[in-house]
């Protein structure tokens, strides 16, 4: 477990902070801070009010609901999103709306997951050949379906 520190701004003060929905939910629901309509194939960075200072050496990944995915067809884009552990502005949500009518957020509504995680730093060693696999440079489905 990690302690993160949370800002909470003026416009998200009567709002509830990030929290796990269940024992064993792994995200903590977050919440809009404003009213906002998604037009079909449209997309909104969502406020939600807060900012964090998370410890060096972790993130904060933001993943979407599965119920707006599926009911609605509404997403997060470049999920998972990380949110760095040297960003301390407002925490925002970007939702873009893949189904085929607008999608109303209301300020208070469950938008997305935080999820914290240990990052791995890694070095690069330039190498003039890679080892071979049974794979070797398959992708985009050669495994199969």
């Amino acid at each position: 477990m990690i302690a993160i520190r949370l800002l909470r701004l003026p416009h998200g003060a009567d709002l509830p902070l990030p929290h796990y929905a269940t024992a064993g939910a792994a995200g903590m629901d977050v919440v809009s801070a404003e009213d906002v309509t998604i037009a079909p194939g449209g997309r909104h960075a969502v406020a939600t009010g807060f900012a964090m200072a998370i410890p060096e050496g972790h993130e904060v990944q933001v993943r979407p609901r599965s119920g707006l995915a599926l009911k609605h067809g509404v997403t997060c884009l470049n999920t998972p999103g990380t949110i760095d552990s040297d960003y301390r502005g407002e925490v925002k949500v970007i939702l873009a709306n893949l189904g085929s009518e607008d999608f109303h957020v209301t300020r208070g509504e469950r938008i997305a997951q935080l999820v914290p995680a240990p990052v791995l730093r890694a070095t690069l060693d330039e190498c003039d050949a890679l080892d071979d696999t049974s794979r070797g440079s398959g992708g985009f489905g050669s495994t199969g379906r």
